[in-house]
């Protein structure tokens, strides 16, 4: 798996380097660019160099290049090896089990990193299609947490085997 693409069955995730990072989040609506941590956004606009932890991945059909969503790493793994995965599949591409290829494919690449040992994932606190795609990935439901920036969540977490 080549650093600048990651395949799966369906789909390519190309690393973003900063210009297209930041061209994504200016494509955003307004209220989804709110959204963007201001900290992520600031080392955003100081980079140099395509880093997958940082700038994330365009995800396309494999068969083309169609885009059909977004996905990355919150921040880089922590000390103690855990990194946030994030992603979203364009609505009109939504249930033709991407997320699920992509939730699948951060986590993979996480873990062959050698820094990751535990993949850990927020969601609305409810059951929604994002719960199901993390459960179909092996993930398990840890609990309630107020993350900083997002408020209340849902912690899903899964180890490294």
């Amino acid at each position: 798996m080549s650093e600048k693409c990651l395949q799966t069955k369906s789909l390519k995730l190309v690393l973003h380097g900063p210009k297209e990072a930041l061209a994504a989040i200016k494509a955003m609506s307004p209220e989804d660019r709110a959204q963007v941590s201001p900290e992520w956004l600031a080392r955003l606009e100081t980079a140099s160099q395509p880093d997958p932890w940082v700038h994330g991945f365009g995800v396309t059909l494999r068969n083309g290049d169609v885009e059909v969503g977004s996905a990355g790493y919150k921040s880089r793994p922590t000390s103690d090896g855990v990194v946030e995965i994030a992603y979203g599949i364009a609505p009109e591409h939504q249930g033709k089990g991407f997320a699920t290829e992509v939730a699948a494919a951060l986590t993979a690449y996480a873990f062959q990193s050698g820094l990751v040992r535990v993949v850990c994932a927020h969601t609305l606190p409810e059951p929604n299609a994002s719960t199901r795609v993390l459960t179909k990935c092996g993930f398990r439901f840890m609990g309630e947490v107020i993350d900083p920036e997002d408020g209340l969540v849902w912690r899903w977490e899964k180890k490294q085997e």
